[in-house]
C-alpha cells in the first residue's frame, strides 16, 4: 500500500533531490544499523516523506556525511540522519510486522506467518517506545479487515481506518501542532488507501480479491469521479499542510504533496 508519496523528480533542482536523497539514504541505513538488513528491506518514500516533514517542522540535530553502501559501492552516498530518522525506521518496522501479522491472521499465508514471526522481537520492542502508534495501527489494521470482510464500497468508511492510522504516525510529540500533523496524515492516509484501491482494482477483479472501487467502477463516469476523490482529498491534507510553519526543505515537500503523489496515477493513464 506504500510508495505513493515521492518526488517528481524533473521537476527538482539537482541539489534538491540530492538532499532528499539523503534523507532516504539516512533512512535506509538507520533501518540497517538499528533493524538488521531484514528491516532495511522495509524501506520506503512514503516514510522518507515523514521524516523530511518531520525534520523540516521540529529542526532536530542532523548529521550528515559520505558513504559507500551495498547498493551503490563505487560512489559514496550522502546520508542525512536525525533522532526523526529513528522514528521513521521504528515505525517503519512496526508497520510491516503488523501488516504480515495481519495478513496470517485474514489469509493465512505462510509467508506472512514467516515475516510476523521475523519482524516479532524488535516490534515489540518499538510498541514499548511508542505504545499510542502502536495502538493506533492496531486498531485501524482491525477497522479496515472488518470494512473488507463486510465489502463496504463506502469510500469514505473504508479510507478512514488507514487514514487515522497515518494521522498518529505523524503527530510525533503531542504539542502544539499534534492536531494540524493528525489531521493532515488522516487525509494523506486516505488518500494513499484510494489510491491504492484505483491501481490495483483491475488486478483484485481478475483475482476475485475485495477492492472498495468495484461498484463505483461499474458507472460511465468512473474515471472522473475517482480522480475527483482523488483530487480533494489531497487538498484537503494540502490544506492541512499548508498551516505547518515550515521552511526548511519546503520546496521539496511542495514538489512531493503538489505532484510527486500523482506520478503512478499518471503513468498509469500513460499505459492505457
Amino acid at each position: 500500500m506504500f510508495g505513493y508519496v515521492t518526488t517528481n523528480k524533473p521537476e527538482l533542482k539537482l541539489r534538491e533531490f540530492d538532499r532528499y536523497k539523503g534523507f532516504y539514504c539516512g533512512l535506509c541505513r538507520s533501518l540497517r544499523s538499528d533493524h538488521g538488513f531484514l528491516g532495511q528491506m522495509t524501506l520506503t518514500y512514503d516514510m522518507t516523506f515523514l521524516v523530511l516533514l518531520l525534520s523540516s517542522l521540529y529542526e532536530p540535530k542532523t548529521q550528515e556525511r559520505k558513504a559507500r553502501c551495498i547498493v551503490h559501492p563505487a560512489k559514496k552516498q550522502h546520508i542525512i540522519q536525525n533522532q526523526a530518522t529513528k522514528y521513521g525506521a521504528d515505525l517503519n518496522i512496526l508497520l510491516t510486522q503488523k501488516h504480515f501479522e495481519d495478513d496470517w491472521q485474514d489469509e493465512k499465508k505462510i509467508q506472512a506467518l514467516a515475516g510476523a514471526k521475523a519482524f516479532g522481537k524488535r516490534a515489540r520492542q518499538v510498541e514499548k517506545n511508542y505504545p499510542r502508534q502502536a495502538d493506533a495501527i492496531r486498531k485501524s489494521l482491525d477497522d479496515l479487515a472488518r470494512c473488507e470482510r463486510e465489502n463496504c464500497q463506502n469510500l469514505d468508511k473504508v479510507a478512514r481506518p488507514f487514514g487515522q492510522l497515518m494521522g498518529e504516525l505523524f503527530v510525533w510529540k503531542e504539542d502544539a501542532f499534534q492536531e494540524i500533523l493528525r489531521s493532515f496524515g488522516f487525509y494523506l492516509g486516505k488518500f494513499i488507501y484510494l489510491m491504492d484501491a484505483y491501481m490495483d482494482r483491475q488486478e483484485d477483479e481478475k483475482k476475485g480479491c475485495f477492492n472498495p472501487l468495484m461498484d463505483l467502477a461499474r458507472e460511465e463516469d468512473y474515471e472522473e469521479r475517482i480522480r475527483e476523490i482523488l483530487d480533494h482529498t489531497m487538498r484537503m491534507a494540502i490544506v492541512e499542510f499548508e498551516k505547518l510553519p515550515l521552511e526548511q526543505d519546503l520546496p521539496i515537500l511542495r514538489n512531493i504533496l503538489y505532484e510527486g503523489v500523482w506520478s503512478a496515477y499518471e503513468r498509469k493513464k500513460r499505459d492505457e
